[in-house]
């Protein structure tokens, strides 16, 4: 590679979260367990959902779409993780690094996507009730995932397309365990400004926008659980929607204190380790937030297990 201030570069090296060797195989095997579990979950709940007819209702239609985009979440990164850790190589290709950005950012709008449409559907199941089956109609429902894949798949496209205008330095370090944008846009030696305000803007929009969404909606059904009389009809209302709302702020508080970490103390490798929480533990723990007091997936898990058959009472509330 000829050394200048600016050069066409094949790869880049990801740090990762140590150099230490006797460090690796704890962080491998570490990685591996959190990567199955975060698979195994995912791949429980769409597969409870699609073979029981009980579950083959808007709400579950979006969790199924949630746990499918979680999986390949965490597929970006991790894997290609685990292969540098066994292989002791930390080498990634700029063909690959661009990709990755590309998926990375795709499934992590999406996932705030999600989140605002099935806010959005718990607002018109408490607020609407007997207009909910009317209003989300299967088409709607499809037409709300297609139009949240559209936005999303543009969205990566152009902030990938933005990244490969620029030129980067001799120094290919990545302090980090994947392509992330804004480290990359760091190292770059040509003019980024284009790319941040991109970044940024896409940020405000496609974040914010999503998230003003959630917050309209929980702040219509707080309104309408605080008009119902008993304490046992508010509980049971608002349980519907406690599992999502636990999903909800797990996800946004998560992303918000990496960035706010990083910021607080200009470390990288501080941004790295925080960054498992959104790309990794939250994708892990989505599967058992959803499951353990949500007795329509228990009930279609045992089924799928042990081949029970649990009745459900017309009267039950699904919890979500």
């Amino acid at each position: 590679m000829e050394l200048s201030n600016k050069t066409r570069i094949s790869e880049f090296l990801l740090l990762g979260f140590s150099e230490r060797p006797e460090l690796q195989p704890l962080i491998f095997g570490l990685f591996l367990s959190m990567y199955l579990i975060t698979v195994f979950g995912n791949l429980l709940i769409i597969l409870a959902i699609s073979t029981d007819p009980n579950l083959h209702t808007p709400m579950y239609f979006f969790l199924a779409n949630l746990s499918f985009v979680d999986i390949c979440f965490t597929s970006t990164t991790i894997p290609k993780m685990l292969v540098n850790v066994q292989t002791q190589s930390k080498v990634i290709t700029y063909e690959d690094c661009i990709t990755q950005i590309y998926f990375l950012i795709l499934f992590a709008v999406l996932d705030v996507f999600l989140l605002s449409v099935m806010a959005y559907d718990r607002f018109v199941a408490i607020c609407h009730p007997l207009h909910y089956m009317v209003i989300m109609n299967p088409r709607l429902c499809g037409l709300l995932v297609l139009v949240s894949w559209i936005m999303c798949v543009l969205n990566s496209l152009l902030q990938s397309l933005m990244m490969l205008r620029l030129s980067f330095c001799t120094h290919l370090h990545i302090p980090h365990f994947f392509c992330e944008l804004n480290e990359m846009l760091q190292l770059a030696c040509s003019d980024t400004f284009l790319n941040n305000v991109v970044m940024y803007l896409a940020a405000v929009l496609l974040g914010g926008g999503p998230f003003a969404g959630i917050l309209y909606s929980y702040s219509k059904i707080v309104s309408s659980i605080r008009g119902i009389a008993s304490a046992k009809g508010k509980y049971k209302t608002f349980s519907t929607c406690a599992s999502h709302l636990s999903v909800v702020c797990l996800f946004y508080c998560t992303m918000l204190g990496v960035y706010l970490s990083s910021a607080a103390t200009q470390s990288s490798h501080s941004s790295a380790t925080a960054s498992v929480m959104y790309t990794v533990v939250t994708p892990m723990l989505n599967p058992f937030i959803y499951s353990l007091r949500n007795k329509d997936i228990k009930s279609a898990l045992k089924r799928i297990f042990w081949g029970q058959v649990i009745s459900k009472s017309p009267l039950d509330f699904p919890r979500t």
